[in-house]
């Protein structure tokens, strides 16, 4: 049985870190870089036209940005897994991306094979965090952050954030609850609502912290 292979566009205007991002990949089974892009426009048309199982995007690009270029990516209606790769670990630049349709969000600081973990991860539909990143939200929540109260939930929300603390994708919470993704998707907005959250990530990283 050929094992299936995950395709993977590279986005960051530093040629030397997408060459080695590239050398790694191309070590891994499973995992092919399909493309290369130095910029925001470029990285949106390759998007639509080779339609990878993942991008991975850089945040601090000149001309458009990431969090401008991840925006029009999902504007554009591209549904490809994309994780946010960069040096910025500041809460703010964690929640733009999130809230702007990131799947997940690492640090250019990890390990070589922590990366490669959360690639095949992130392509498996998985949401990926950076490990520092999930306590810093986390602390944040534990410092002042109005009490989340989970009784204000109904039993199928609670479900569901619990999938999404496990790092679930809809479509994966869908097939565990054999409802459409589509459902998933109503209900995961409302339970947000409810919390206060403005992403699922945030959500997650929550739950887990309650969970401890």
């Amino acid at each position: 049985m050929v094992e299936a292979v995950n395709t993977i566009l590279l986005v960051d205007d530093h040629p030397l870190l997408r060459k080695g991002v590239s050398q790694l990949l191309d070590l891994e089974d499973g995992l092919r870089v399909i493309g290369e892009a130095s910029n925001g426009v470029d990285a949106v048309t390759m998007a639509r036209e080779l339609d990878p199982d993942l991008i991975l995007l850089d945040l601090s690009m000149r001309g458009m940005d990431g969090i401008e270029t991840l925006s029009a990516m999902r504007d554009a209606g591209i549904a490809s897994h994309i994780v946010v790769f960069t040096v910025s670990d500041d809460r703010s630049d964690v929640i733009s991306a999130l809230k702007s349709g990131a799947d997940g969000y690492l640090l250019k600081d990890v390990e070589p094979e922590e990366l490669v973990s959360s690639i095949r991860q992130a392509c498996s539909g998985k949401m990926v965090l950076s490990e520092q990143l999930t306590e810093v939200l986390a602390s944040s929540f534990r410092a002042g952050e109005q009490q989340k109260d989970l009784t204000e939930l109904t039993r199928r929300e609670l479900q569901i954030l619990k999938y999404i603390a496990e790092g679930l994708s809809n479509k994966l919470i869908g097939r565990r609850l054999d409802i459409a993704e589509s459902t998933v998707k109503v209900h995961v907005k409302h339970l947000l609502k409810k919390l206060g959250f403005r992403s699922r990530v945030e959500a997650a990283v929550w739950m887990v912290d309650q969970q401890k």
